[in-house]
Formats: structure tokens, C-alpha cells, sequence
């Protein structure tokens, strides 16, 4: 059988022409561990998102690095929803270009977001087949997820193509449900200072914040986003906060769920990011963005960043537990994505993204393996976070690479300049012990920035406290917490919100942080590098980033 592995096999075998495909690179093959279940019914509905072209790209990411550089004068002079909207919205030829294109196939009633720049519409399966040639939608089963999607390439006409940078809801199958790791290691009950696991109490003492270091702006606020029907139950966060959350103030609810709350079971990466950002960001209003549904033809992620656009009012931090293989998209989503990222950093909003849970990752081609990047951990626009572990998983030890913390180079994208000197420090000075060349790209965004602890949670889910949970998704939403805490003194004292904060965490050159300088994280299992990617190292590496947080230190240089 002949695997077509790239649009432009594709687009060749069905006879089309090739200059109309928006996403050439998008791998188009079918997850092995989704079935097809067949054709969609023509009179089906589906949801399409366009991505229109934007304005002035270049200089929204121009502004974006001055607003959060701390040595230039507009630092911490956000823009608001209306005035980002004033400079990214698509020109008037865009908007009549598309929107004539989708009124001659029959498709009216799109919404809309407030930067004008993304059209949601709706429309039968056999109107987008005919809008969009090339496409073959089949739903597509997992487990109990169903989706529709197209196995072939799509293509737009040639006077609409510069026009857009992708359409979504057409590839991109949800990433597999993160398997949390559950590694039990047993402790020494006759040690002296012995715990039983990662609680609030232990990262407050780690981390060296007080029971007195809680929010209390009434104008800050924090968020985590769930996608894949990943839902936390109300019930869980307040046992939870019943069990651990006794020696700080704190709050026992969510302020505001976005989306829609299913119900069921209670996912336990959900449980984990909302409980953990609400004990570590301990008396700020939270906010949950959750995916809309099981049978939802729409990326979910690309939908949190439509709602992004659309809201006047956000959470000033937002931490996100999800990744896909840079491989597996598209250069155009990337990029876009991307230019959504700069959107939320120019308003002041804090991104934070987990790093994955796949060391270095690795690739096989053939008899070739390479380091395989995540996104959006490898944007340039995000704070990533990765992880460590104690020393002695049950003592109040000293923190060690987490050896699944994600970490590496970008593929795709250049290194920014905010980070040029810190990792050019690391490529000299770990010289030889780096792994070969043709595992990573060396000029590539390197991350993570930043880590916390990840590895031996207690969780409550589903009524039950589940220990032993790992992952750079513990990680993410501690180190949110604690930022959203800066914040909030921030805003006592009339200053501006963090933002995009890596600027300015890379000119601070690891002060207010514990540098993390032992362990490696895992990579390919291959004769080459053995299963090892990249060890930590002092100042910056691309496993633990600068280090854990000192949360006085942090604050007080923040606070500057």
C-alpha cells in the first residue's frame, strides 16, 4: 500500500495543483492509535476555523520585546485588547477576499473574534469538501474521543491563498491523554526529616515561601487551560485544600469556569493543575479554560487561543499542560500559533507552558535518530517550564534534573536574542559531553527557561488522594503560582504586571533562583547517546533552565 507522507506526494497522486496548499508540511498520516470508522455523511456538520493574514507581524513582536524588557522605556506599558486589535486586524481586501470565497460556496453565519482575525463557520462536510479540495473527511474513534478530520492535504484557490495562514479543524489529530507517571520509590521510616511525597507544605518550605505569602489584589487572577476532556471536580479541590492547604490562607473554589464543564470522571491532570496553582498562587481568583466536548471537530487548543482574542478581561497567568512533536505540525500553524502567543505577551499575560515529559525526545529515521522538540514548548514566545526532583525523593534534599524533564533545541525556530548569551555559555562550557550534532540544532530556541519540582505529588481525584504523580504538568502550575504571587505585589504597589517574562528572567542571569547543576534527561535509545539527551549544568541548561524558584529572591529582584 502506498503511504503518502507528504502534501506534495498527495496533492500529485489526486491530481491537484500544488500552489494552493497553506500547510505543505503538515504530516497527514493517521496516528496509528486512531481508527477509522468511515466516511462522514455529507449533510454533517462540521467546524472550520480560517486563520486570516494579519497586519504588522513584525512589529507586534517588536513591541512585545520592548514592553518586557526591563531596560526599555515602554517596559510594562501593556496594550489592550482594542489597541492589539487595531494593529494585527486583517486589511479590508483580506476580510472581503475570504469572506466572498465562503459566500460563493454557500457559507454564511461565520463568527468572528474581536481582532477580527480568525472566522468560525460552520458548514456540511460536503460544502467543505467542495470549499476545500483534497480533503477526505472520516471520523476518526480513540478510546471514547471521536473526531473528524481529513487523511489528504487541502487547498485553497490562488487569489484566496494569500489571504490565509491555515484552516483548522481540517489535520491535527488531540495529542494522546498524558499518562501521568506513578513511580512509587520507598522511604526510610527511621530517617530523620523523612516526608511521604511533594504537598503545598513542601513546596512552600522548598520554595521558601510563608504562610503570609498569599494573594490579596483584588484585580490579580491566574488560570490553567484543560484540553481533551480533561475536567476537575469542585469536590476534589476542596478536599484537597482540606487535607494540605491548612497552614496558609487560601480559597477552596474556582472563580470562573470557561467552556463547558463536563461531567464523568474527574481527570487527574486537571485535578493536579488546579489544585496545585491554587495552593502555590495560594487566595487568587482562578480561572479554568476547558476544551468543549468529545465529539468537537475543532482543534481545542487553537480554540482557547480564539477565546484569548475575544476577551477584554483575562487571568494575568495562565499555565498549560500540553505538547505536540514539533514534526507533527505544520510550519504556517506554528507560526501563527506563535504570533497568537505575542497577542496575549503584549496585553501582559503571563504564558507559561510545561516542557513534556520526554527528556530530549527522540525521532527514528531510518537508521538516523534525532532529538525530537515539542511545541509550544519550543516557542519563543512562552515561559517553558521543566522539572527536577529531590535528591532523596522523601528528604528535604537538595533538586536534580527530573530525568523526563523535557528540554533541547528548536527545529524550527532561531534562538531569540534574549537567551543568545546564556546558551552560547552552555555550548562551551559542556563542549564534550554534548550529544552529537545531528541530534539537535544548536541555533534552535532552547528551552526550558525555568523548572520546579515534578516528581511525587499528592493528588485528590475523584474524592481519592492519589500520591506519587509526575510530570513537568506539576511543575507548570506551581511556578504559575508563584508568579501570579509577584503579580499580585506588583499590583499592590501600582506596577505593572510581569507579562512575557523571559527578557527579563534571562537578564537577571539565575538571581532569586537555585541553580539545579546534577542529573540528565533521557533521549534516544540508540548505540550514539544511549538513551541520554542533556545533563544540567551551572547557570542556564536545556533541562532544568535557570533553576527552581527562591521565592524571596525572585520576588525581591521582580519587585525592582
Amino acid at each position: 500500500m502506498i503511504k503518502l507522507t507528504s502534501p506534495f506526494l498527495c496533492c500529485l497522486w489526486l491530481g491537484l495543483v500544488c500552489g494552493g496548499f497553506l500547510e505543505h508540511d503538515q504530516n497527514v498520516l493517521v496516528p496509528h492509535d486512531w481508527r477509522d470508522a468511515g466516511w462522514v455523511r455529507p449533510e454533517e456538520e462540521l467546524l472550520l476555523t480560517f486563520a486570516l493574514k494579519q497586519q504588522n507581524v513584525p512589529l507586534l513582536e517588536t513591541m512585545l520585546m520592548k514592553l518586557s524588557d526591563p531596560d526599555s522605556a515602554l517596559y510594562g506599558k501593556h496594550l489592550s485588547l482594542e489597541e492589539v486589535s487595531s494593529l494585527v486586524r486583517p486589511s479590508t481586501e483580506t476580510q472581503k477576499v475570504v469572506l466572498s470565497w465562503l459566500q460563493t460556496h454557500g457559507i454564511r453565519g461565520c463568527h468572528s473574534v474581536h481582532t477580527q482575525d480568525f472566522l468560525q463557520c460552520s458548514m456540511s462536510a460536503e460544502q467543505a469538501q467542495r470549499l476545500l479540495p483534497g480533503t477526505r473527511f472520516h471520523r476518526y474513534v480513540r478510546k471514547n474521543h471521536s473526531v473528524v478530520r481529513s487523511s489528504a492535504p487541502y487547498s485553497v484557490p490562488d487569489e484566496v491563498h494569500p489571504h490565509l495562514d491555515f484552516v483548522g479543524g481540517v489535520h491535527r489529530f488531540p495529542p494522546k491523554e498524558q499518562d501521568l507517571p506513578l513511580s512509587p520509590p520507598q522511604p526510610k521510616p527511621s530517617e530523620v526529616g523523612v516526608h511521604l511525597g511533594v504537598t503545598p507544605s513542601i513546596l512552600r518550605q522548598r520554595y521558601n515561601l510563608s504562610s503570609s505569602d498569599v494573594g490579596g489584589a483584588s484585580n490579580n487572577s491566574q488560570a490553567v487551560a484543560q484540553f481533551l476532556e480533561q475536567y476537575y471536580h469542585p469536590s476534589d479541590l476542596s478536599e484537597f485544600m482540606s487535607i494540605f492547604g491548612g497552614s496558609f490562607p487560601h480559597q477552596s473554589s474556582v472563580e470562573r469556569v470557561v467552556g463547558t464543564q463536563g461531567g464523568g470522571k474527574a481527570g487527574l491532570e486537571a485535578s493536579l493543575d488546579v489544585e496545585y496553582i491554587m495552593s502555590t498562587g495560594a487566595n487568587i481568583s482562578t480561572w479554568v479554560f476547558t476544551n468543549a466536548g468529545r465529539h468537537e471537530s475543532q482543534e481545542p487548543f487553537l480554540q482557547w487561543m480564539l477565546l484569548l482574542s475575544n476577551m477584554s478581561a483575562l487571568p494575568w497567568v495562565h499555565t498549560v499542560s500540553y505538547g505536540d512533536d514539533e514534526d507533527s505540525l505544520s510550519s504556517a500553524y506554528m507560526s501563527r500559533i506563535n504570533t497568537e502567543f505575542m497577542k496575549a505577551g503584549v496585553r501582559g499575560i503571563s504564558l507559561l507552558f510545561a516542557s513534556g515529559d520526554s527528556g530530549a525526545g527522540c525521532r527514528h529515521m531510518g537508521k538516523e535518530n534525532s532529538f525530537r522538540p515539542s511545541f509550544p514548548a519550543s516557542s519563543p514566545y512562552v515561559t517553558t517550564v521543566g522539572g527536577t526532583s529531590f535528591k532523596n525523593p522523601f528528604k528535604m534534599s537538595y533538586e536534580v534534573t527530573d530525568y523526563i524533564s523535557g528540554g533541547g533545541f528548536s527545529n524550527v525556530f532561531k534562538m531569540p536574542d534574549y537567551q543568545v548569551s546564556a546558551v552560547d555559555s552552555y555550548l562551551k562550557a559542556a563542549g564534550s559531553v554534548l550529544p552529537p550534532q545531528s541530534y539537535y540544532s544548536p541555533t534552535g530556541r532552547a528551552y526550558p527557561d525555568i523548572s520546579a519540582l515534578s516528581d511525587n505529588y499528592w493528588v485528590v481525584t475523584n474524592k481519592i488522594p492519589i500520591p506519587w504523580v509526575s510530570g513537568t504538568s506539576a511543575s507548570t502550575p506551581v511556578v504559575g503560582g508563584m508568579l501570579a504571587l509577584i503579580n499580585d505585589q506588583r499590583l499592590q504597589k501600582d506596577l505593572p504586571v510581569l507579562g512575557f517574562l523571559n527578557p527579563r528572567l534571562y537578564k537577571l542571569q539565575g538571581i532569586g533562583l537555585f541553580d539545579v547543576t546534577d542529573g540528565c534527561h533521557l533521549s534516544c535509545l540508540d548505540e550514539e547517546v544511549q538513551g541520554k539527551g542533556f545533563c544540567a549544568a551551572p547557570s542556564w541548561d536545556p533541562v532544568t533552565g535557570w533553576g527552581t524558584p527562591n521565592y524571596p529572591e525572585l520576588l525581591t529582584a521582580l519587585l525592582q
